[in-house]
C-alpha cells in the first residue's frame, strides 16, 4: 500500500470514530448567522453550559463573538474560571481580572478589528470537558495610539488559533497564537524595537533567557528516536500525523512532505501567505529549520473531526525548541545570534482523498524575536540603567 492509498484508508469514510459529531455545527460552509442560531435545540449534550448554546462549536463561536465584538468583556467572568492559565506567545495570563484587562487594552488598541471563525475542531463530551482549537481570520484597521504606535490608518489581515480546555461553560486552560508579525508589517511598524519593549518588560520582572544546552532531540551521538510518543493520540489517522511529522521535524526526512501532501495543496502560513503545491510546503518547512537548525519539534496535543466537505480535519499544538543558529524563514532574526528560542505553533490540515489538501500553519515570528533581544539584553550589564 502507498503512503498515499494508507492517508485515503485512514481519512476516507471508515474513519468513523468522531462519527457522533455529525450533528454538531461545522463552520467552514456557513454564514455568522447560521453560527450562532435562534431556538436550535441541542444536538449534544452540554451540562452546566448557559441555554443559549446549543453544541460545543455554537459555544466557542458564539461567545467569543459576544466578548470581542459585541464588547460583552463582562463575560469573561462567567466564562472563564477565576484562576486559567492563558498561554500567549510572549507571556502567560494567570488570573481572570488580568484576563479582563488584557481584553479591554487590545479592544482600545485595534478598536475595528474582527475576528471572523474559520473552522473548529474539537474533542471531548461534557463529562470529561471539551477541547476546541478555533481558528480565526481577524481583519481591523490601526486608527488608536498604542502599543503599534501613532495610529497609522492601514488595514490588516491576520491569523489566530485558539485551543480551549472547557468544562461547564468556563474555559480553565487557553493556548492563543497569534501572529503578531504580520500586523506589524502590515501597519509598517518596526518589529525591532516592538520586540525590544516587550523584552525589557521580561527583563525588568528578573525574566532572563538561560541558555540551558542541547534540547535533547539527539541524545549524545545517538540519531533521533525512530519513533513518536503517540500517547496524545486518539484514532489512526491521528497517529499518522503524528508519525509523519516526526519524520519531517525531528528527523529532517523533508521528502516525506511529497508523500503527505496533494499535488493541489493550499498552504496557508504565517504573515498572510498563501501559497500552492507541495513545493511550497517543503519550502517554507525547510526555511523554518534552517533558521533553527537545531530545533526539537514536540506536539503538545491533537484531535480531529470529520468534515462536511469530505475527509477529515486535524489540529496539532506544537512547540519548536531550539538554537537561533542559521538563516531561513525567520528573516526578522537577521543573522545568525545563537540564542536559545522557543516557538508555540499550531496547525490545522485537511486530509482528503488520501492526502492533505489544505495546511493552516500559525505561529508568531515576533514571539521569536522577543526572545533573541531578552538574551541580548540578558548579556549587557547596563541594560536596565
Amino acid at each position: 500500500m502507498t503512503a498515499a492509498e494508507k492517508s485515503k484508508a485512514l481519512a476516507g469514510p471508515a474513519h468513523s470514530e468522531n462519527a457522533k459529531t455529525g450533528e454538531v455545527l461545522q463552520v467552514e460552509r456557513r454564514d455568522f448567522v447560521d453560527l450562532v442560531p435562534d431556538g436550535r435545540e441541542r444536538v449534544q449534550p452540554m451540562r452546566g453550559f448557559d441555554p443559549v448554546y446549543t453544541d460545543i462549536v455554537d459555544y466557542i463561536v458564539r461567545c467569543t463573538h459576544r466578548i470581542w465584538d459585541e464588547r460583552d468583556v463582562g463575560l469573561i467572568y462567567t466564562h472563564y474560571t477565576h484562576n486559567p492559565y492563558v498561554y500567549l506567545t510572549t507571556r502567560t495570563i494567570y488570573t481572570r481580572e488580568e484576563l479582563v484587562h488584557d481584553t479591554i487594552q487590545r479592544l482600545v488598541a485595534l478598536p475595528e478589528r474582527r475576528g471572523m471563525a474559520t473552522q473548529v475542531i474539537w474533542s471531548g463530551d461534557d463529562r470529561d470537558g471539551f477541547y476546541t482549537s478555533h481558528l480565526v481570520t481577524g481583519t481591523g484597521r490601526h486608527t488608536q495610539a498604542g502599543p503599534y504606535g501613532s495610529p497609522t490608518g492601514r488595514t490588516f489581515t491576520s491569523r489566530t488559533i485558539a485551543d480551549c480546555m472547557v468544562h461547564e461553560n468556563k474555559i480553565y486552560r487557553e493556548w492563543i497564537v497569534a501572529d503578531t508579525m504580520a500586523i506589524l508589517k502590515q501597519l509598517g511598524v518596526d518589529p525591532h524595537p516592538f520586540a525590544e519593549r516587550l523584552a525589557r518588560g521580561h527583563l525588568e520582572k528578573g525574566l532572563l533567557s538561560i541558555d540551558i544546552g542541547e534540547n535533547r532531540r539527539l541524545v549524545g551521538q545517538y540519531p533521533p528516536e525512530a519513533e513518536p510518543d503517540l500517547e496524545i493520540a486518539s484514532t489512526d489517522l491521528e497517529r499518522e500525523t503524528l508519525r509523519w511529522l516526526h519524520e519531517v521535524f525531528n528527523k529532517r526526512m523533508f521528502g516525506k512532505i511529497k508523500d503527505v501532501y496533494a499535488p493541489t495543496v493550499m498552504f496557508h502560513g504565517p504573515m498572510m501567505a498563501e501559497l500552492y503545491g507541495v513545493a511550497s510546503v517543503m519550502h517554507q518547512t525547510i526555511g523554518l529549520m534552517g533558521s533553527l537548525p537545531d530545533a526539537a519539534f514536540m506536539p503538545q496535543h491533537i484531535c480531529s473531526n470529520p468534515c462536511e466537505e469530505g475527509g477529515t480535519k486535524v489540529a496539532v499544538r506544537w512547540i519548536l525548541e531550539g538554537h537561533h543558529l542559521g538563516y531561513g524563514l525567520l528573516q526578522a532574526l537577521g543573522a545568525p545570534t545563537g540564542k536559545r528560542v522557543q516557538v508555540m505553533g499550531i496547525s490545522h490540515f485537511h486530509y482528503k482523498n488520501g492526502r492533505i489538501v489544505d495546511e493552516w500553519r500559525v505561529f508568531d515570528e515576533t514571539a521569536l524575536l522577543m526572545q533573541v533581544k531578552l538574551a541580548q539584553l540578558a548579556d549587557r550589564p547596563d541594560a536596565l540603567a
